[in-house]
């Protein structure tokens, strides 16, 4: 991711800290083959080459509710994937869905079938970061430089070094202008002990800027979007930060309540921030709060989400709330996780008139459909598989991608 095994609010989980504390992304040369995309032990014996089948069903059933409604796989396939529950280690786009780990692969959306595959692609738990048509890792090498990828073909269509006097650039954002990547400075006995974030362009790859950071901040546990002119990002060291994407200036910086393994949400001029009871909008240009809404006592809010303008956020009650961007205005309010007791989700995708929420525990949770319009409940799949991992959903509006682990499963959306 993000971003998220399930913690305390009181502070990120040792999981958490393992994924953001990862070195940076990597890719090597294309691979010619289909590796991480097959059953180390075939499932069903008679398929011999070991991979799951297309139009198959996992073989646990794929439904965790008494209703049965969940919808069967059409296809489920066992991947390379090493994830720690970022919503952004997980991507659909050009009718492939990518899943980040070592090889780095690409599977058809219709098949499952294996597009692409490349040794050393992405650290566990490394961010994919589509822009420009172009997915955007840091060299396997770590040679200071930064890559552009084709999704469709895995094809390098641009690169950029940020500067020999710096370590491991990461890349953290982008817009359609600029790669945002932070990395370490060096200092003259190979130590680093501060860290810069600059811009890179994404036409020419040459750095439009460069700024160092504060003292004391970390390289590690950065979460970003962009919005507009503004860039904004959350560290470990709780700080909401925002910068001009044209100077590079630093537009105005907070202290929040937890740490960034809860993630923000970025709509038009605003960016809006869980702080346990409270969600909370501010200001891009200023950092002023617009609005703020809380939820019941003793709770908090999860990862908020705007999906085609409308903000989604789940709180530790398993209330779900769809609320106007803009204004904190209550669209609507469901208990319908409470009643069914399932977990709540962290991470939404909305494909027709159904809204995906990915949970973060297994049992009792999985891959939620509810009606966008009244917040109903639905179904939920689940594999049973029982494995710890938080669940990551994406969508190319035809299908719904549900990554378990190292277990992906396409869902008719």
């Amino acid at each position: 991711m993000p971003n998220n095994q399930t913690v305390p609010d009181t502070g990120p989980s040792r999981r958490r800290m393992l994924r953001l504390s990862g070195g940076g992304l990597a890719l090597a040369a294309l691979g010619a083959g289909a590796s991480g995309c097959r059953e180390d032990v075939p499932d069903d014996p008679d398929t011999g080459d070991g991979a799951d089948q297309p139009g198959s069903a996992d073989p646990s059933g794929g439904i965790s509710r008494e209703d049965e409604q969940a919808p069967t796989p059409l296809w489920t396939r066992t991947t390379s994937a090493t994830t720690y529950g970022n919503n952004d280690e997980l991507v659909a786009v050009d009718d492939v869905v990518i899943t980040s780990g070592d090889p780095l692969t690409a599977l058809d959306t219709k098949t499952g079938e294996p597009k692409w595959s490349q040794q050393d692609g992405a650290i566990p738990g490394a961010p994919l970061l589509l822009g420009n048509n172009t997915l955007y890792l840091a060299s396997s090498k770590y040679d200071g430089t930064v890559g552009g990828y084709e999704p469709a073909s895995g094809k390098e269509v641009w690169r950029s070094r940020l500067g020999k006097a710096y370590r491991q650039p990461r890349p953290v954002a982008v817009d359609g202008q600029q790669v945002y990547v932070v990395a370490e400075i060096l200092e003259a006995d190979g130590s680093s002990h501060t860290n810069v974030i600059a811009a890179l362009d994404s036409g020419t790859g040459k750095v439009a800027w460069r700024e160092q950071r504060d003292p004391g901040t970390e390289q590690n546990g950065i979460h970003a979007a962009v919005q507009g002119r503004h860039l904004v990002y959350t560290d470990f060291r709780k700080n909401l930060t925002v910068r001009d994407t044209v100077t590079g200036q630093q537009v105005w910086t907070r202290k929040t309540t937890q740490t960034n393994w809860v993630s923000f949400a970025v709509h038009q001029d605003l960016v809006i921030v869980p702080q346990g009871r409270k969600l909370q909008a501010f200001r891009l240009s200023d950092g002023s709060e617009k609005w703020s809404v809380e939820t019941e006592a003793y709770g908090s809010f999860k990862v908020p989400a705007v999906v085609e303008g409308v903000l989604h956020v789940a709180d530790s009650g398993k209330t779900l709330r769809a609320l106007e961007p803009q204004t904190g205005r209550e669209i609507w309010q469901s208990t319908a996780l409470a009643d069914a007791g399932v977990h709540e989700p962290w991470q939404f995708v909305k494909a027709g008139g159904t809204l995906y929420g990915a949970t973060q525990l297994d049992e009792g949770g999985g891959v939620h459909a509810i009606d966008a319009k009244t917040g109903e409940l639905l179904w939920t799949f689940n594999d049973k598989s029982g494995d710890h991992h938080a669940w990551l959903v994406a969508t190319d509006g035809k299908r719904v991608f549900a990554l378990h682990g190292k277990k992906l499963h396409a869902l008719p959306a």
